[in-house]
């Protein structure tokens, strides 16, 4: 049986794509030293590198539980082979086609921005033709790698009915325990923490695909697997939404004040905490008030693709063209994500929504 369009997870996808514009208009204002993005010389704020982290603490993991998610009602309500064939299209194609389409964009705007900044001693290297990095698209290619792999076990399981039996149960006798499930799925994350030795996991933008990265995202993707199969009781997670947005943003933010004393291991098992009641919260939140067909929504989910492969760009060379400008840092930041919301949704508007370019990302054109 065909499962009904979900609304309310296709908002939370859209909103967690359009999320990138906030991150990247944020991170030129942030404070500290980041060899990957430069910093306006004159302009930064605490609030901006808050603002950056906390959003990374569930953007990611909300992204590939949504992947996974709705790979598995690709999965068992077509067929393997349209899932497979369906992620080759929309995943697989865009990533190359826009990470070659992007490289130099990229490049030159990121030249552009350090140039404009007088940053002379900041890193940089060569333009060469080919990519060596994956920029923000780093997401889809971990994406291609993982949903490879829950195809190989999906297709493993399927004559072990015993093995796929144990795992819903569990999963659905720990689900109506939210506290106590997300006691355990903290303490997975803190294990694969100290095998990084890291905080959170890093961005990873070479080619070289970093294992325990994958394995961090592989737990989201496959809570999203087990989530399809387990969907009749996925409104349980409206049952401490607030509560628990509410608890992630209060000790995110005591975190964040008193982070130089705090010790190293407990700083990261406090993330991993803090980012599932993010996670449960969040997806509740959205199930609750999102929970129904909307022209506005279905737009931004059907523009926010191209939002995401096209914005990164933009929030290099507006802060490039505003760096001298006598005004805020707060004000900066809103020109930079205003600047960048409206030319990517201009040129969705007018040259994507319509043409073929819609017809490759999301299968389908809108007049």
């Amino acid at each position: 049986m065909t499962t009904e369009r979900i609304h309310s997870l296709d908002a939370l996808r859209a909103i967690m794509m359009l999320l990138g514009i906030v991150l990247h208009s944020a991170e030129t204002y942030s404070v500290g030293v980041d060899l990957l993005w430069p910093k306006d010389p004159h302009s930064t704020s605490y609030f901006f590198t808050y603002l950056t982290s906390v959003i990374h603490i569930f953007r990611m993991p909300i992204f590939f539980l949504l992947s996974g998610f709705f790979a598995a009602m690709l999965y068992y309500d077509r067929s393997p082979a349209a899932m497979i064939s369906q992620r080759f299209k929309r995943i697989l194609l865009p990533f190359i086609v826009f990470l070659l389409i992007l490289h130099p964009i990229i490049y030159h705007s990121y030249d552009f921005m350090i140039k404009s900044f007088g940053l002379d001693n900041f890193p940089n290297v060569l333009f060469r033709w080919l990519p060596n990095i994956t920029y923000h698209l780093w997401f889809l290619y971990y994406l291609i790698i993982i949903t490879s792999v829950a195809v190989l076990i999906a297709s493993f399981l399927k004559s072990t009915k015993k093995v796929k039996s144990f795992i819903l149960n569990s999963f659905n006798r720990l689900f109506q325990r939210q506290l106590g499930f997300i006691l355990i799925l903290s303490v997975i994350l803190f294990f694969l923490l100290v095998w990084m030795w890291d905080y959170w996991a890093p961005t990873p933008l070479v080619f070289v695909p970093d294992v325990k990265v994958m394995v961090f995202y592989c737990v989201f993707y496959f809570f999203g697997w087990v989530l399809y199969k387990a969907k009749d009781k996925i409104n349980l997670f409206m049952n401490y939404d607030w509560a628990f947005v509410i608890i992630a943003f209060i000790t995110y933010t005591i975190k964040f004040i008193y982070s130089d004393q705090i010790d190293d291991v407990i700083y990261g098992a406090l993330n991993t905490i803090i980012g599932w009641f993010f996670i449960f919260g969040i997806i509740g939140l959205f199930l609750r008030y999102f929970n129904g067909p909307s022209k506005f929504r279905r737009y931004l989910s059907d523009s926010s693709y191209w939002v995401y492969l096209i914005h990164l760009p933009f929030t290099l060379i507006v802060p490039a063209l505003i760096v001298n400008w006598s005004i805020p840092t707060g004000l900066k930041f809103i020109i930079v994500m205003t600047g960048t919301t409206v030319i990517c949704y201009a040129t969705y508007h007018f040259l994507v929504r319509g043409t073929f370019i819609s017809k490759f990302l999301n299968g389908r054109t809108y007049k």
